[in-house]
This record gives C-alpha cells, sequence and structure tokens, in this order.
C-alpha cells in the first residue's frame, strides 16, 4: 500500500519542494495552504493521510493549534504528523511535542531525512487507529 502525506505550508515553494521529494519516494501527496485548509481537507477526505508535515507559522491557524485539533478529532488523532519549520528553539520543539507531533525536523532540511523522518513516523504510528 502506497503511504498518502498531506502537505501544509503557506509557501508554495516549500510544498513544492515537499511534493516533489516524497512523490519521488514512492508516496501519494496531497497539499493545504494553511491549518484551516488542512482541517477542511480532513474533514472531508474520503482516504486520510498516513502522515502530515506541518509548519508552525501560517495564517489564519497555526501549526500548533493545527496538531491539537488533529489529536482532539477520533478520526484524526492516529494519523502521524511531522512539524517542518524554521522555528528550532527548544521551547518551540516542546511546544509541538506537548501538542502531538511525533516528529520535528527544522528547515532548511536535507529532503531525503525528510522522507526517512516521515516514513518512520508512518511506521510508528500505524498501531495508533487502533485505540
Amino acid at each position: 500500500m502506497v503511504p498518502r502525506v498531506l502537505v501544509v505550508d503557506d509557501t508554495a515553494s516549500i510544498r513544492f519542494l515537499i511534493r516533489t521529494n516524497m512523490e519521488l519516494a514512492g508516496f501519494e501527496v496531497d497539499e493545504a495552504v494553511d491549518g484551516a485548509d488542512c482541517l477542511e481537507f480532513l474533514r472531508t477526505a474520503d482516504v486520510l493521510p498516513d502522515g502530515i508535515t506541518v509548519d508552525v507559522m501560517m495564517p489564519r491557524l497555526d501549526g500548533i493549534a493545527t496538531v491539537s485539533a488533529i489529536r482532539a478529532d477520533p478520526r484524526t488523532r492516529h494519523i502521524a504528523i511531522v512539524m517542518v519549520t524554521t522555528q528550532g528553539h527548544p521551547a518551540d520543539i516542546q511546544r509541538a511535542t506537548q501538542a502531538g507531533v511525533d516528529a520535528y525536523v527544522t528547515k532548511p532540511f536535507d529532503p531525503d531525512s525528510l522522507i526517512q523522518t516521515v516514513h518512520d513516523a508512518i511506521e510508528r504510528t500505524k498501531n495508533r487507529g487502533d485505540d
């Protein structure tokens, strides 16, 4: 089964970079332009993603609030979430961890490392939906 990832970032070039590399690695990829768009996608999706990459700083709904909303919804709380952001201060990482991210990657990132991180997060969370 091909893993599906939702890429959430308000910067089109970052979404393109992540999408391109994830697709080259064999993932199916959808995109959202911010947290509100992400939650709407998840609410209406026939097939939920296995993983989500999400930025912290976005308009309308930031990454921390987005992760919290995903974790609060029984339908989506099992999805692996990787925060991909320029915010690398330990306090930022702690806030993201408390919100429920499975992994944290700082920009600029190595595409191969990001792919491996997303893959590993998906593998670790495969049984989370069985709770």
